[in-house]
């Protein structure tokens, strides 16, 4: 059974200040906060979404952004009055509109976060459920990609137009995961944004792991050492990601921490 994508982690210069802006955007709420304050966790409240819907991790680290993001998300509109007030309130919060060449056709407005992860402010679209729309990768071959994250997490997927894979949950609710081709050349810098994805209370990390390494997953080096609970792998355009160890779901745990 594939393992579940169990949350976004964000790479943060201070953690609390950035949960503090997503949480606001998204009208989610803080779930924990570590004693020293190096690690914030921001759920959906509850009820809201399904209890499998992934949820978002700041963690603290001191290297700074280089250059675009590749992942990053995307935020949803319900009706153009809805965009209009959207983009005020989250500029309110701290968000600054950017240029990274989208040009003024574009169905969308580029933000950044305030330490400066692109975000997009999409306009209104039926095929997105909640605030948080998408999970946005920008890749080489995105029918190749969509194939080993299907494989990986079991969502389904579909082309999104000529150069993107769009890949739903099976409740079909919460961010899908948006895989779009982006001539930005090959990965050089460890990402900001990657994705956790932990088996289930019963499951096993070790045959989890072998399993994503059979679809094409590559054990990678990023500093985290030898005395980690998880393990750090690359997808094959080398986009990190952790499998953690078998647990319950996201809020589950960090409700159980806090």
């Amino acid at each position: 059974m594939p393992t579940r994508l169990w949350s976004i982690v964000v790479d943060a210069a201070d953690p609390l200040v950035l949960a503090r802006f997503w949480a606001a955007a998204l009208d989610w709420e803080i779930l924990y906060e570590s004693p020293d304050g190096d690690e914030v966790a921001v759920a959906a409240p509850v009820g809201e979404l399904p209890d499998d819907t992934p949820g978002l991790e700041f963690v603290q680290v001191d290297d700074p952004k280089v250059g675009k993001n590749r992942v990053h998300l995307d935020l949803a509109s319900r009706s153009s009055d809805h965009y209009d007030a959207e983009l005020a309130r989250f500029q309110g919060l701290g968000a600054t509109p950017i240029d990274i060449g989208q040009g003024d056709e574009v169905g969308w407005e580029v933000l950044a976060d305030p330490e400066g992860n692109e975000l997009c402010l999409l306009g209104p679209r039926s095929t997105y459920a909640g605030p948080w729309a998408a999970i946005a990768v920008d890749c080489a071959d995105p029918a190749a990609l969509a194939r080993f994250w299907s494989e990986a997490i079991g969502w389904e997927g579909k082309p999104d137009g000529d150069d993107g894979w769009s890949l739903r949950p099976p409740s079909g609710r919460g961010p899908q995961l948006d895989l779009f081709r982006v001539p930005d050349g090959p990965k050089t810098v460890k990402n900001r944004l990657h994705l956790d994805l932990a088996p289930g209370p019963d499951g096993d990390l070790a045959a989890e792991v072998a399993r994503l390494q059979a679809l094409g997953a590559v054990a990678v080096d990023v500093g985290q050492g030898d005395e980690v609970s998880w393990e750090v792998l690359a997808d094959p355009e080398g986009n990190e990601l952790c499998v953690l160890t078998p647990r319950a779901s996201f809020r589950e745990v960090h409700r159980s921490t806090s």
